[in-house]
């Protein structure tokens, strides 16, 4: 695989610990330098000011503060920020939501290697050719 995410720092944001651990570990076969946890919309948030991460795997359904209102606050804090939101089958109404505030893409769970692997790429393709 190569260097594929090679220096990305990457949020994952789920109220899952099964899930976040699943994403944690196709982020590190992506070779992303660092990977930081929030279990809520609050914590992501958090997060992401204290961090400033390169890329945001949220969440959509999760307690206390959905995936929606934590992207929205975060678009507001930074505006460039990649959100790529998360969800399980049949939320399409949130996804469109979310796609209307600004996130990055999303992807469908269960999560798969193959998707977060061409997500990074995505990214580092754009930020390639942004320099």
């Amino acid at each position: 695989m190569g260097k594929v995410g090679n220096g990305l720092r990457v949020l994952i944001c789920d109220d899952s610990i099964l899930i976040r651990k699943k994403l944690r570990s196709a982020l590190e076969k992506c070779k992303c330098k660092e990977i930081f946890e929030a279990v809520n919309g609050n914590l992501a948030i958090e997060q992401v000011k204290a961090q400033n991460p390169d890329l945001v795997f949220m969440d959509i359904v999760m307690p206390e503060k959905d995936g929606i209102e934590a992207l929205k606050e975060i678009m507001e804090f930074n505006p460039n920020a990649k959100v790529v939101m998360a969800s399980s089958v049949g939320t399409n109404d949130h996804l469109k939501e979310a796609l209307a505030y600004g996130a990055y893409d999303f992807i469908q769970k269960p999560i798969s290697l193959e998707a977060i692997t061409n997500l990074i790429e995505k990214v580092i393709k754009e930020d390639t050719a942004n320099v």
